[in-house]
């Protein structure tokens, strides 16, 4: 994407198989995204050149005109990062073409990647506090020759007891997602119930477990009507962990994002009482994870992030994440730590001035704020 980029509203009809689906690929790049997105008042545009496609998402400030981007998980490195940075500056130059005043970007680049770290210097994009819930990741890379074998062989050993135990205590996992064929395959129970409504009962799961962990959490009806989109489009597998021997009571649950040719991560959580009666759970689910990766030829099993709250670094001994690292970590996968979110301001002056009123909007009664002339909402 050397030339200058073609901006447009709507998506390509191959947006997510090169966006999305092909090396590299994040399904925050993708079409469902852009259209969740777009109900809760962004406006997506979908840069385009050649093969390579970029979304960003943005919007307008009140009263002084032009506006910020974020473009999410982003560009996605489809390409090797010498050729990542000028893809990123020739979408951030179409952008601020239109008046956009700021960019944001957060591709998952390593951070040990000098071709990356040289271009960001060069182009004076800065570090910015992060915009997903994770910087880094545990990852667990996968051979395409690597078989389930070989790879439950690796686990710690008390890992692969647990999820012995599991199995032997009749825990079957559900396996929710739009690609699955009529047989699941060995080791996973077909869903008999719509997608929805385990979806609903896993951000249940998920608030126990934010309280237990000190996480928060945005409103059910976006997060559930995210999941509920990126299911029908093949993006996000739920698997939940159910008692098959007490009418199916559910104990943990795992959502996964399948992208760019690996598995990733996003939330899991399980039951207090189920950590006692069933410790193995999560450990059966986060295997059956990594068989479902390895049995679509994925090169990386993503375990997700256990980032330090504010520090955003490996947790060490004694702090409340490095036990969910360890328990990663047993799993035969490694910490990679990624370079983070940056931003280019392009109209400083206008960039604070819209940030100013921005958050004077947000702060205003809503109420107060319907009745406002529409250019002057968020």
């Amino acid at each position: 994407m050397t030339d200058a980029p073609r901006l447009a509203a709507e998506p390509t009809s191959d947006w997510d198989a090169l966006a999305v689906e092909r090396p590299g690929g994040h399904v925050l790049q993708s079409r469902a995204w852009a259209e969740h997105r777009r109900a809760r008042g962004w406006t997506p545009l979908f840069a385009v050149a050649g093969d390579l496609r970029v979304l960003a998402l943005t919007r307008s400030w009140p009263l002084v005109g032009g506006g910020s981007a974020y473009i999410p998980r982003g560009p996605a490195p489809t390409v090797p990062a010498e050729s990542l940075g000028s893809v990123l500056w020739t979408v951030t130059k179409a952008l601020a073409g239109t008046g956009i005043d700021v960019v944001a970007a957060d591709p998952e680049v390593p951070a040990a990647d000098p071709a990356w770290r040289a271009w960001l210097r060069r182009a004076r994009f800065h570090p910015i506090d992060e915009i997903q819930p994770s910087r880094h990741r545990v990852t667990l890379p996968l051979d395409r020759s690597a078989d389930e074998e070989s790879v439950l062989a690796a686990i710690a050993k008390s890992t692969r007891q647990r999820i012995r135990k599991a199995e032997k205590q009749g825990v079957a996992v559900v396996r929710h997602d739009a690609r699955a064929s009529a047989a699941s395959g060995d080791g996973f129970a077909t869903a008999a119930e719509p997608a929805e409504a385990a979806l609903d009962r896993f951000y249940d799961l998920l608030l126990e477990t934010g309280e237990r962990r000190d996480f928060r959490f945005g409103p059910r009806r976006d997060f559930v009507a995210w999941w509920t989109r990126a299911l029908s489009a093949g993006h996000l597998v739920l698997l939940e962990a159910r008692d098959a021997s007490r009418s199916g009571d559910p104990l943990a649950g795992l959502i996964l994002y399948r992208h760019g040719g690996r598995l990733s991560t996003v939330h899991s959580g399980d039951h207090a009482a189920s950590r006692r009666s069933h410790p193995g759970a999560l450990h059966l689910l986060r295997w059956r994870a990594i068989q479902l990766a390895i049995r679509e030829g994925c090169t990386e099993m993503d375990l997700g992030g256990v980032d330090v709250p504010g520090a955003r670094r490996e947790p060490v001994e004694g702090e409340a994440m490095h036990g969910l690292l360890q328990h990663k970590l047993s799993f035969g996968a490694r910490w990679l730590e990624l370079a983070g979110a940056h931003e280019r301001v392009i109209r400083p002056n206008r960039y604070r001035a819209g940030r100013l009123l921005a958050g004077a909007a947000r702060r205003m009664p809503t109420g107060l704020a319907s009745r406002l002339p529409r250019g002057l909402r968020l």
